[in-house]
């Protein structure tokens, strides 16, 4: 309870930042762990310990995810908490038949394995992922733009394993002696001056590169859009307050009108800005596509992105994606949550869709469909796409990356943006789902790592949540009001230089995932011995 309490103080979102917390927040499960073998405790019994840990400290943190539905509030924190307890139980049995040496240095192999691998099955909830826990206090971490992330993660488990190491020491496990007594603990206690190098080293070097980084790259004006359309009641048709749609974009474009100036080169509108239905191979006959358009002419220089759910229809069976629905008199299609990028008549329109899927929500397989979480818009099974769209401006400096919702959490994915060529990144989001908790908040924050990562400024537009700007640095320099109409407005640099993560990718998980797999290997074979040895 103690380690499940402190994994939730140190995370974003309070009122001052307390990601320091995270550096010992893992002690005292460890120390459980330790007592519990000492004293012969089963693997079952160390995992239900295990289980309630990770389950209050999903609960503690993820608990909002209940206020957009409760059964997926719920799936989200038992799920996902059984599931993080597969890479603990991993170091419980490594432990056990490898010594405790191996044992402790596996267990960061599995944890951050696992959450690489959280971030590319069709289950993926990233979200807890332990390097996120620093987005509040991004001063600490400004070489995730050489790790990524997942050096966060690294960074946490090797202190939190040190200051154990030091306080408890990493004593070997024990059974009592046949006459009921206790044996004398052996193993290995740390000098304390291991944790504070690991803590202090980290941070020096963090300020460092902080202090000498300035913002990079040729200048643009851009403004972003929170028209505040509740989505529980008025975006959608069914609710209780339903706004037309034509009326949406009124209010859409009036707030823009109201906040153009003659420099403003993009617009950002959020997330399923235009909700209905939009077919791709007949976009531009689409009366609200019109409307958009003869706007746009009104104002020459100016280019759109907005939010929208659209259609692609396949002539056949054979043609048709795996998520593609069947409809009579329609055919094969496929829906997608999209971004849709408008340069005037002359132009076409460009679409992105979605790809990384809400589990549960979005991305559904064929075979879990009957379980789709219904929040509104166009919900599971959604297509998407397997590259990262980059969309190219009349300003050959300003090329920008439209990230949509949920994608912003992926750091590995949000670096391919800028390897196809982004200098600008673009978040167009509805987090209104969460109410006023700290769903909305964290999203916004988790962004700034995307930021540090890339070195590109952020752009954020939220139907209702939070939008504004982030520099190169992580550091958020304008912020809308919560659940307010509101515009921001921002003169960005457009970056074209590649951090060492943008170069070389992400390669700390994959490392530890090859790790893991050796190590789960060796584990096998060595208790295949002892049984044999034992048997013999």
């Amino acid at each position: 309870m103690l380690s499940a309490f402190l994994l939730w103080l140190g995370w974003p979102v309070h009122p001052a930042p307390l990601a320091l917390v995270l550096l010992v927040a893992w002690v005292p499960y460890l120390r459980a762990e330790q007592l519990l073998t000492q004293r012969g405790a089963s693997g079952w019994k160390v995992w239900r310990y295990t289980y309630l840990t990770l389950v209050l400290w999903n609960l503690f943190t993820t608990y909002w995810v209940s206020y957009s539905t409760l059964g997926g509030g719920i799936a989200a924190v038992v799920c996902n908490a059984l599931m993080l307890s597969a890479p603990v139980m991993a170091f419980y049995h490594t432990k056990k038949r490898l010594g405790h040496l191996i044992g402790y240095l596996s267990l960061p192999i599995y944890w951050i394995a696992f959450e690489q691998l959280h971030l590319h099955w069709f289950l993926t909830w990233p979200w807890l992922t332990l390097g996120n826990g620093f987005a509040q206090a991004n001063q600490l971490v400004q070489w995730y733009e050489y790790t990524g992330f997942l050096g966060g993660s690294v960074w946490i488990w090797a202190t939190n394993l040190l200051v154990f190491g030091a306080w408890f020491g990493f004593t070997r496990s024990a059974r009592p002696l046949a006459d009921g007594s206790s044996p004398a603990a052996t193993g290995l206690r740390l000098k304390w001056y291991w944790p504070a190098l690991a803590i202090l080293l980290p941070i020096g070097l963090s300020y460092l590169i902080g202090s000498q980084y300035q913002e990079k790259g040729p200048t643009a004006e851009v403004l972003v859009i929170q028209p505040n359309v509740d989505p529980f009641e008025e975006k959608f048709e069914g609710g209780s307050r339903f706004i037309p749609h034509t009326e949406q974009i009124t209010r859409l474009l009036t707030l823009t009108e109201q906040n153009l100036t003659p420099q403003t080169k993009v617009v950002f509108w959020p997330e399923t800005s235009l909700d209905e239905v939009y077919p791709e191979e007949v976009f531009s006959f689409n009366p609200n596509a019109q409307r958009l358009q003869l706007w746009l002419a009104q104002h020459p220089g100016i280019e759109l992105i907005t939010g929208l759910t659209s259609a692609v229809r396949y002539d056949s069976k054979e043609t048709a994606s795996p998520t593609a629905r069947f409809r009579e008199g329609t055919g094969y299609y496929d829906l997608f949550n999209a971004a849709v990028h408008l340069r005037g008549a002359a132009a076409p329109p460009e679409f992105y869709h979605k790809s990384r899927l809400v589990p549960g929500v979005e991305g559904v397989p064929p075979w879990l469909s009957a379980f789709v979480i219904d929040l509104g818009g166009a919900a599971g099974g959604l297509g998407s796409q397997p590259d990262r769209t980059v969309y190219k401006t009349a300003d050959p400096n300003l090329r920008i990356g439209p990230i949509i919702c949920y994608e912003s959490v992926y750091g590995d994915f949000v670096r391919d943006y800028v390897k196809n060529g982004a200098t600008l990144l673009g978040i167009i989001t509805n987090d209104g789902w969460w109410s006023d908790t700290p769903g909305h908040e964290q999203h916004l924050q988790y962004a700034t790592l995307r930021a540090i990562e890339t070195r590109r400024d952020i752009a954020r537009s939220a139907n209702t949540g939070i939008s504004g700007f982030i520099n190169q640095k992580g550091e958020i320099t304008q912020r809308t009001g919560w659940w307010v109409q509101a515009a921001s407005r921002a003169t960005v640099h457009l970056n074209t230089e590649e951090t060492f993560y943008v170069r070389y990718g992400e390669l700390i998980g994959p490392t530890m995932q090859v790790l893991a797999f050796l190590l789960i290997v060796l584990t096998g074979v060595l208790s295949q011995l002892n049984k044999k040895r034992l048997t013999a």
